[in-house]
């Protein structure tokens, strides 16, 4: 597939559920254009784990709901996040990395369109627990049986790609040197929860990142939410945090919140609210919001690709599993909500 070059979006006005403020010029989008590469847009490099509990020849998440529901399912960053790039219309190459024996990972992304799949195996899967305790799904208990087996800079395949999103689900998935290798072949994209959530004792607790300094600076584009952003900066302002992370390397960030997705450039605060109409689909937020976000900045500015990407990711929550409609789709949401 062959993406067509778009000409720099700029906001004239702010109205209700528009990405805020106006931007100041086309450069960040020019950037983009000079580095684009069209044969894989985005490589996912990341996990996609389960919970063995009805289906011991799978490997499923289980996500228990606040009111009891319990769903089994195939989970991960990189399948959220692949499923979300794929369909909004984006070529898509994934990395995802389990114990082949017991999880077909081709098969898992065969309903997603312009996806290359690239199996890696580990002895071991990652094992997953999801427990909500609140409706808005903000509150939850994870507990984790096993996880896999870091990922190898000598195993990733020579892909031709614009970038390199890094979607580990806890630290140790992707080592901290594989931050400066994905940066000597592409922009690089990091979801910092692969840095920040550590297993310990069958459950996952938060840690400062203590290397943040030493590698952000490799890093193009950083996906925190606002718990990770107060644990990594010790602000609880979003907009601070966000500032701070600019300060310490990071280019672009973006923050997640219930209500709302902040990016921050090192020039302006951009906002852009969550419409979903219900939560149903909570789980994959942030991946997916990252995912659309960081597709669409190759060819819009910051307006355009956090509106795209805030309205994707409400469309997607109103339903379980990774986003499964089209491009069309998210246009028509975008029409009819902001």
């Amino acid at each position: 597939m062959i993406f067509k070059k778009k000409q720099d979006a700029t906001v004239q006005q702010t109205a209700a559920g528009e990405a805020k403020p106006a931007a100041k010029g086309g450069k960040a989008a020019a950037f983009f254009r000079k580095n684009w590469k069209w044969m894989v847009p985005v490589v996912c490099v990341a996990v996609l784990g389960g919970w063995f509990i009805l289906r011991p020849d799978k490997a499923q998440d289980t996500n228990v709901d606040y009111d009891g529901t319990t769903v089994h399912a195939v989970g991960g960053a990189v399948y959220y996040s692949g499923f979300a790039a794929a369909n909004t219309g984006h070529k898509t190459a994934v990395l995802p990395k389990a114990d082949t024996a017991q999880v077909d990972l081709a098969a898992a992304f065969a309903p997603a369109p312009n996806v290359t799949v690239y199996p890696l195996h580990s002895r071991t899967s990652f094992v997953t627990k999801n427990v909500y305790h609140t409706p808005d799904r903000e509150r939850r208990t994870s507990t984790v049986d096993s996880v896999i087996e870091p990922y190898r800079t000598e195993e990733v395949p020579d892909i031709d790609a614009a970038i390199w999103h890094l979607a580990g689900l806890a630290a140790g998935d992707i080592p901290n040197e594989m931050i400066p290798f994905a940066a000597r072949h592409a922009m690089v994209a990091i979801d910092v929860q692969t840095m920040l959530r550590w297993v310990e004792n069958g459950g996952m607790v938060y840690h400062d990142w203590a290397e943040k300094k030493e590698l952000l600076p490799y890093v193009r584009f950083l996906k925190t939410d606002a718990a990770e952003a107060e644990i990594l900066t010790g602000l609880t302002d979003r907009a601070e945090a966000a500032r701070q992370l600019y300060q310490w390397g990071a280019k672009e960030i973006l923050i997640t919140h219930n209500t709302e997705v902040l990016v921050y450039d090192g020039r302006e605060i951009y906002t852009c609210p969550i419409r979903a109409r219900n939560l149903s689909g909570r789980t994959g937020r942030g991946d997916t919001t990252f995912a659309g976000y960081i597709n669409e900045r190759l060819t819009a500015d910051i307006p355009t690709a956090l509106r795209f990407a805030t309205a994707l990711v409400s469309l997607k929550m109103e339903t379980p599993g990774p986003f499964t409609g089209t491009r069309a789709d998210v246009d028509a949401y975008l029409k009819e909500f902001y």
